[in-house]
């Protein structure tokens, strides 16, 4: 346990430096000319802009956007910090619901929105959530 702490903080050290060189050189780029102004997290937008291998879009990492996004499902929240392997056959079928009213380019931002809110999506329809995202990402 001892070691995983340790490796924990020399991970956050490293990432630390890396950020700050990072940010040394967007300003010696600002200095120079090369770069209007030093760019800051965006909106996701609408459509793929296709500069990136996998549309951040289509991501399902809640990293990408950390603004909470409701799909008509605030009813949801009441499962906040629920375990994914506790839900009854009801509460299932309330998060199926949503799901299935959803258009395919909607799902993969409802999952990041059910991670921000700390809402685990429950077990019985992870592979069907993935299986549309996949999908979509494919076609």
């Amino acid at each position: 346990m001892f070691y995983l702490i340790i490796s924990l903080i020399i991970l956050g050290c490293i990432a630390a430096v890396f950020g700050y060189f990072h940010n040394k050189k967007l300003e010696r780029m600002l200095e120079r000319g090369e770069i209007s102004e030093i760019p800051e997290a965006g909106e996701i937008p609408e459509v793929c802009c296709g500069e990136h291998e996998l549309c951040e879009r289509d991501s399902l990492l809640a990293a990408v956007s950390k603004q909470i996004e409701y799909y008509d499902d605030e009813e949801l929240d009441r499962y906040r910090g629920t375990d994914a392997n506790v839900y009854s056959d009801e509460e299932i079928e309330e998060f199926r619901e949503v799901l299935y009213t959803l258009r395919e380019v909607e799902v993969a931002g409802w999952l990041r929105s059910l991670q921000l809110r700390n809402i685990n999506l429950p077990d019985m329809l992870k592979d069907e959530a993935f299986l549309i995202v996949g999908e979509r990402r494919i076609g």
